[in-house]
């Protein structure tokens, strides 16, 4: 089956030339219109995009057959997350790509700021030698004051070192131990305010960071603050900046980034001390291949392997780890299928253990497949992306145990479901480390496959029930493909799982459930 991806910004040729030599059929068609997009989108499985592309709900429903948007850069603000979620659309970006440009633009207007050099170039060009009204400062001994130091920040962190200056960095998730490592001091927000010469920005725009440079903060900071924001629009208060700059109190400010973009009006344009840029954090011809060759990378993994890096939506799994981790996937799903379909509309909490060879892998895409497993009761249209989303709407709580003990089984994954008569459980291991077997049914040992059309059965362990089962669905013309059973002691509860040719309907499923001794009868498909 062809694989077919749609680039509808420009980029660099090398991503489609990545997408060809993988064997995924490109198409090129940057700038078309929302309508335009919305009109061709269902032919294609993949998306890739820039900032220009805005992939919107309409846009989403539109698009039947896609199973992956990939941003070429960092921010997927043109991105709708939730709707893409929902209809099980993976969301990638490539936030390393354009690191290190983000970085040294951040520096650059560092410097230019403490040297004035846009109004020193435009005195001097316009014929004036001023040499004493540009009067610097050093950064050398400096503090540099970081708000958010993650992957940019911290390349911040070490340019600014070299410099020989000092590093403070405000980041909540920013751990002791790793401030250590990058030579720079955790303090509190307001300890950075107060002792930082320059600000820098480097957060995401959130609900906790919108204006995180507020009015009340910027009065919080050192007279004569310098501040650069290469990040996002939105994390200052640009009024309040303006404000600030008038008054002396901000020495110089330099944007790359403003809330309503394209910035063509803005109330710091033309005061003094302010200096912007037209979102160049990302603009050198490095910068544009690398997230060109990584967007094109990324997305052909998961097109073709499986593998998932960087995605904003779901779970990292890597290209290399996809192979070892199918197998378990499928046995998962498979699972939580099983426990889905018998227990329908009952559930309240879900817990994913593993134990022997599976504890040491990666967990979260065997939850996933679980949860997809277990939702796909309540949708057509579940997948890995958008189960665990459904399992919140329905408010189920969700938990993952690892356990290290050796069991049974060389490898086990087991799913306890959580209903209003108790918690269920169901438990399946791997023959030869890739066929699935399901090992343990609701405290019953069975070994069986879960494969195709079954069908689940309660009953009174009894001598001839297992004739008289055959002989109902021999009657109603369903043939049997494999018979496992199992039970909790001699003429105590049994359990069957009968795998039969063709679906089971609902005549026969009120046939056999009038058989003598018959508690449960259940449908299954796998």
């Amino acid at each position: 089956m062809t694989v077919r991806v749609l680039i509808s910004d420009k980029m660099d040729p090398r991503a489609a030339a990545i997408f060809r030599d993988r064997g995924i059929e490109v198409d090129e068609r940057p700038g078309l219109t929302p309508e335009e997009l919305k009109s061709i989108i269902g032919d294609y499985d993949g998306l890739a995009i820039r900032s220009a592309t805005k992939v919107t709900k309409p846009i989403l429903e539109a698009a039947t057959n896609l199973k992956v948007v990939g941003r070429a850069g960092i921010g997927v603000d043109n991105v709708d997350i939730p709707a893409a979620t929902a209809r099980g659309v993976v969301v990638m970006n490539t936030p390393f790509g354009n690191s290190i440009t983000t970085a040294e633009h951040a520096i650059a207007l560092m410097f230019a700021l403490a040297r004035q050099l846009p109004e020193a170039d435009a005195s001097t060009q316009a014929g004036k030698w001023e040499k004493n009204r540009f009067m610097g400062v050093e950064v050398t001994g400096k503090t540099i004051g970081l708000i958010g130091a993650g992957n940019i920040g911290s390349i911040v962190a070490t340019r600014a070192l070299g410099l020989r200056m000092k590093v403070a960095a405000y980041d909540p998730f920013l751990t002791p131990e790793r401030a250590v490592e990058l030579g720079v001091d955790k303090v509190e927000l307001d300890e950075l305010l107060r002792r930082a010469d320059f600000i820098t920005l480097h957060t995401p725009l959130t609900d906790q960071t919108r204006n995180i440079l507020s009015r009340e903060n910027l009065a919080k900071t050192k007279k004569g603050v310098r501040i650069v924001n290469c990040a996002r629009g939105g994390l200052i208060d640009e009024q309040a900046l303006k404000e600030a700059l008038d008054s002396g109190h901000v020495a110089g400010a330099a944007l790359d980034v403003f809330e309503t973009e394209p910035a063509t009006a803005s109330p710091l344009f033309g005061t003094p001390g302010f200096i912007s840029t037209p979102h160049l954090g990302a603009s050198t011809s490095e910068a544009q291949v690398n997230v060109a060759i990584q967007v094109a990378e990324q997305m052909s993994d998961y097109l073709l392997l499986g593998g998932v890096t960087n995605a904003i939506n779901m779970p990292s799994l890597s290209a290399e780890e996809a192979p070892r981790l199918r197998p378990y996937m499928a046995l998962a799903e498979n699972l939580g299928k099983l426990a889905g379909q018998i227990l329908g509309e009952d559930v309240r909490s879900v817990a994913v253990e593993v134990e022997g060879a599976a504890a040491a892998l990666n967990q979260k895409p065997i939850t996933g497949a679980v949860l997809a497993g277990l939702m796909g009761t309540y949708s057509q249209t579940v997948n890995m992306v958008n189960a665990p989303f459904l399992a919140k709407e329905r408010g189920l709580d969700v938990k993952e145990v690892r356990h290290d003990r050796e069991g049974d089984y060389h490898t086990l994954v087991a799913v306890e479901v959580g209903t209003s008569h108790g918690v269920r459980r169901v438990a399946g291991t791997l023959f030869g480390n890739k066929a699935p077997r399901l090992v343990e049914m609701f405290g019953v040992e069975v070994e069986a496959e879960l494969t195709g059309s079954m069908i689940y059965i309660v009953n009174t362990d009894a001598p001839g029930f297992i004739g008289k089962l055959g002989t109902a669905l021999g009657e109603a013309g369903i043939n049997i493909a494999t018979f496992n059973l199992g039970r909790r002691a001699a003429g105590g509860e049994a359990v069957a799982l009968v795998a039969v040719d063709g679906d089971v309907p609902p005549a026969v499923v009120g046939t056999l459930s009038k058989l003598e001794g018959v508690r449960e009868v259940v449908p299954l498909r796998f």
